[in-house]
C-alpha cells in the first residue's frame, strides 16, 4: 500500500511538473524576464518598449497554472506570476484601467509566492488604487500589509517608505497624533531618503486639521521637484485661501494652472480658486474656467472615481470571499500534508525567527539613535548653559564696578530700564512682569539681585530701608517658588535663560 501510494505521488508530481515547462509557459516566463530587465533600467514594459499584447498573453497563459497544487510543487511558476502580475497591473493602471489592474494585482496575492519585495510593490499599488478612491482606511491597510512584507525581505528603506505611506493615509483622515507618532518613528532614525515625503505627509495633516501656516511651513521644505508644482502648490493655494490671502492662492493656482502634466484633481482644485477669486476675469473668462472645470469633473473625475470605487469593491470583495477547497484540492491535501507538516512547521518557525530578529535589529538601531542625539543635545545644552551664564556673570560684573549705574540702566526710567535689562539679560524685566506679574519695585529688587548689590546699595536704590530689604527679597523669592538665598540662581537658570 505503501509503495503504491509513492509511485502515485511521483507520477503526480512528474505530470505536474512537466505540465508547466509547455511552451506558452516558457513564452510567458521569457516576458517575464524582458519586463524585469526594462524595470531595473527604469523603463516599462509595453509603453517604452515591448508589446503590451505579449503581457496580456502571458499573464493568461500563466494565470492557467496559478493554483494551490501548481505553486506548492513549482515555487518559480508562482513567483513569475506575482511578477508578471505587477506588470501587467502597472501597464493597467498607465493607461487608466483601475478596475482590470486590481483584479491583476489581487491575482498576484493570491500567487503564493515567497518573493515579498514584489508582494510589497503590489500591496502598495492596491494601496495607492484605494487612495484615489477616497477610502483611506483601506488604503492604510494595504500600506500596513506592503510595509510587513519589506520588512520580511529585510528592505528598511522601503520599510519607511511604507510607514510614511500609512501615515499619509492617517493624516488625510485628519488624525494628528496618529500620524505625529508614526512619523515619529521614522524620524528617530533619521532617513535622509525620506524627508521630502515625510514633509508632503505632514503638509497634508496640517492642511487637513486647518493649521494651514504649518502646511505651507512643510511644503516650502517639500523638495521633490516632480510634484512640487502640483500637490504642492496646491496645498499652498488651498492654505493662502484658507488663511485671507487671495493674493498669494491666486499666484499658486495660476502656477498649477500652466503647469504641464499636473493631475486633473488639482487642476479641479485650483480652477475653483481662480473663479473664485481672481477679480480680473472677465465675464468670458470665467465662463471658459467654469465651463473647463465642469469637463474635467464629468469627464475625467467622475468616470474615473466610479471605475475606483469598483475597484475597491473587487478588492473588499476579495477580502471578504471564503475558499473554495473543492474535494480534489482537499484529497490532495490530505494526501500531501504528512510528508510536509514537519519541514513547513519548521520553515515556518525559522521565518518567524528571521522577522522577529529583523524587528528587534530595528527597534536596537532606533534606541541607540535616539541615545546618541540624547547625549548629543545634552552636551549641547551644557555648554550653551555655561556661556550664557559667564556671559550674564560677565555682564553683572561689568555693571557693578559702574558708579553710574544709574545712568548705565536708566534707573528713574522704569520702561527704558526694563528695555535696557531685557538686551542684556535675555528679557529678563519683560518674563518677570508678564510671567510672574511682578510688580515694579519687585522687579528692580531682582535686577540688583542679579547684578549681586549688597543690601545697603539695594536700599540706596529703592528707597527703602536696608531692614526690609531682607523681607522683600523672601517675598519676591516666594512669588518665584524659590528662597532668598538662591534667587539669583533661579533668576539665571530659569528666567534667563529658559
Amino acid at each position: 500500500m505503501y509503495k503504491t501510494s509513492v509511485i502515485w505521488l511521483c507520477g503526480l508530481l512528474s505530470l505536474v511538473l512537466g505540465g508547466c515547462t509547455t511552451p506558452a509557459v516558457r513564452q510567458a516566463e521569457s516576458v517575464v524576464a524582458q519586463a524585469d530587465s526594462l524595470w531595473q533600467a527604469g523603463k516599462m514594459y509595453g509603453i517604452d518598449e515591448g508589446d503590451s499584447a505579449s503581457l496580456a498573453q502571458a499573464y493568461e497563459t500563466l494565470s492557467t497554472f496559478n493554483s494551490p497544487l501548481l505553486s506548492t510543487f513549482k515555487y518559480q511558476l508562482s513567483t513569475d506570476f506575482s511578477r508578471l502580475c505587477y506588470h501587467y497591473g502597472r501597464l493597467l493602471r498607465e493607461k487608466d484601467n483601475p478596475v482590470a489592474a486590481m483584479q491583476v494585482f489581487i491575482d498576484a496575492t493570491h500567487s503564493r509566492t515567497r518573493d515579498y519585495h514584489i508582494l510589497g510593490r503590489v500591496y502598495s499599488n492596491i494601496g495607492d488604487l484605494c487612495h484615489l478612491a477616497g477610502d483611506f482606511p483601506l488604503s492604510y491597510d494595504m500600506f500596513s500589509r506592503s510595509a510587513d512584507c519589506f520588512l520580511k525581505n529585510g528592505d528598511t528603506l522601503l520599510y519607511y517608505y511604507g510607514l510614511n505611506n500609512m501615515a499619509f493615509e492617517l493624516a488625510e483622515q485628519g488624525k494628528e497624533k496618529e500620524t505625529l507618532a508614526l512619523l515619529g518613528n521614522i524620524e528617530t532614525v533619521d532617513p535622509q531618503d525620506l524627508h521630502s515625503s515625510i514633509c508632503l505627509t505632514k503638509a497634508i495633516l496640517y492642511r487637513n486639521i486647518e493649521c494651514y501656516d504649518s502646511a505651507i511651513h512643510y511644503v516650502n521644505h517639500y523638495n521633490n521637484e516632480n510634484y512640487r508644482h502640483g500637490i504642492g502648490y496646491t496645498i499652498k493655494a488651498q492654505s493662502f485661501e484658507q488663511l485671507g490671502c487671495p493674493d498669494s492662492s491666486l499666484y499658486y493656482a495660476k502656477k498649477v494652472a500652466l503647469a504641464e502634466n499636473i493631475p486633473e484633481q488639482d487642476k479641479f482644485n485650483v480652477l475653483y480658486i481662480l473663479i473664485n477669486h481672481d477679480s480680473t476675469l472677465t465675464n468670458e473668462e470665467l465662463i471658459k474656467l467654469s465651463a473647463q472645470r465642469s469637463d474635467i469633473e464629468t469627464d475625467v473625475l467622475i468616470p474615473l472615481h466610479n471605475q475606483l470605487a469598483v475597484a475597491v469593491q473587487l478588492l473588499e470583495q476579495d477580502l471578504t470571499r471564503k475558499p473554495d477547497l473543492r474535494w480534489l484540492y482537499a484529497i490532495i491535501v490530505t494526501v500531501t500534508i504528512i510528508a510536509c507538516i514537519i519541514g513547513a512547521y519548521v520553515y515556518r518557525k525559522r521565518k518567524k525567527q528571521e522577522l522577529l530578529t529583523q524587528k528587534i535589529d530595528v527597534l536596537e538601531k532606533t534606541a541607540n539613535s535616539i541615545q546618541e542625539k540624547k547625549d548629543e543635545l545634552s552636551e549641547s545644552y551644557l555648554a550653551n548653559h555655561k556661556n550664557i551664564e559667564e556671559e550674564i556673570n560677565n555682564r553683572c560684573s561689568m555693571l557693578r564696578t559702574n558708579d553710574s549705574i544709574k545712568k548705565t540702566l536708566a534707573w528713574k526710567n522704569y520702561n527704558k530700564m526694563c528695555d535696557i535689562v531685557d538686551k542684556l539679560f535675555y528679557l529678563l524685566a519683560s518674563k518677570l512682569r508678564d510671567q510672574y506679574s511682578l510688580n515694579e519695585t519687585e522687579v528692580r529688587l531682582c535686577i540688583l539681585t542679579l547684578l549681586e548689590c549688597d543690601y545697603n546699595r539695594i536700599a540706596e536704590l529703592l528707597y527703602r530701608s536696608s531692614t526690609s530689604i531682607g523681607t522683600l527679597k523672601i517675598r519676591v523669592a516666594k512669588k518665584l517658588g524659590t528662597t532668598a538665598k538662591d534667587l539669583r540662581s533661579y533668576l539665571i537658570d530659569n528666567v534667563c535663560i529658559a
